[in-house]
């Protein structure tokens, strides 16, 4: 650290002005003149001195940088005289005055805010609204799924004893035209036997006709109609077996066969879906 102390005969011996300035302004040592060890003797640098008893300028005279360990090495003058602009033409009228709390500034402000905030609120919900409407609409199905979401089976065609296989919805759709005997026999089943119990008149809305979905519920394979220990359904697969009312009755298939939703329309007519 460097310490300035400025000598002058217009001064008291006793009065001392110290300031700091920046090292690289040490300049021109003035040479031939005697200075004690461990001192710098340089011109004389403009110091305005910031006391109200010295507010003018420091006289001119040599002055005596120290060097040392706890001294600084910057030099810093206070710039009093620099004139601030006058901005009180841009500034509004109830603002001018520091010392007085303007009450409609505060409120008109803070009104512009809770507008900004509900504004950007009403908006990003209603954005947010528009991408999940999107979104959702894309993972509809299209028109062409939707016509063949529905299926129109001719019952007439199916003979009785037999399971006719269609294709609905991308999964295979077994109809059986069952027997009386058949249907006896699926009434008469205990359900305290059966792994899934489900009576079979649950099972169809018309006893004459079974409708299932020809998907294993072990692991997705197609059984084999009119096959397997119970005259049902047999599933190739892992050999899972199915009654003629499509319950699970041997096997690793933990349900029975799915029913999907379907209803008569007319006599003879069929409509899943």
């Amino acid at each position: 650290m460097l310490s300035y102390i400025g000598r002058s005969s217009h001064l008291a011996p006793a009065l001392k002005g110290s300031a700091q300035a920046v090292a690289n302004g040490v300049k021109n040592i003035t040479p031939g003149v005697p200075i004690a060890a461990g001192e710098i003797l340089v011109q004389p640098l403009p110091l305005t001195i910031t006391t109200t008893a010295m507010a003018k300028r420091c006289p001119t005279g040599p002055v005596v940088a120290k060097a040392g360990i706890a001294v600084s090495s910057q030099v810093r003058y206070a710039h009093t005289d620099i004139q601030v602009p006058d901005f009180g033409a841009y500034r509004r009228d109830d603002v001018k005055n520091s010392r007085v709390r303007s009450r409609e500034s505060a409120d008109s402000r803070r009104s512009f805010t809770y507008m900004m905030v509900g504004g950007g609120t009403v908006a990003g919900i209603y954005g947010a609204k528009t991408v999940v409407t999107q979104f959702v609409s894309s993972m509809s199905a299209s028109a062409d799924v939707m016509a063949l979401s529905k299926i129109e089976i001719n019952l007439n065609d199916i003979p009785e004893g037999k399971s006719v296989t269609f294709k609905w919805r991308g999964k295979p759709l077994f109809v059986r035209h069952r027997t009386d005997e058949e249907i006896e026999v699926e009434n008469g089943v205990d359900l305290g036997s059966l792994r899934d119990p489900e009576h079979d008149n649950v099972r169809t809305s018309n006893p004459k006709f079974l409708v299932v979905i020809g998907v294993c519920t072990h692991l997705g394979c197609v059984p084999i109609a009119d096959a397997g220990d119970y005259g049902g359904y047999y599933c190739p697969c892992h050999g899972s077996h199915y009654d003629g009312s499509g319950r699970i009755r041997k096997g690793p298939a933990p349900l029975n066969l799915e029913v999907p939703a379907y209803n008569f329309p007319e006599d003879g007519l069929l409509v899943v879906g």
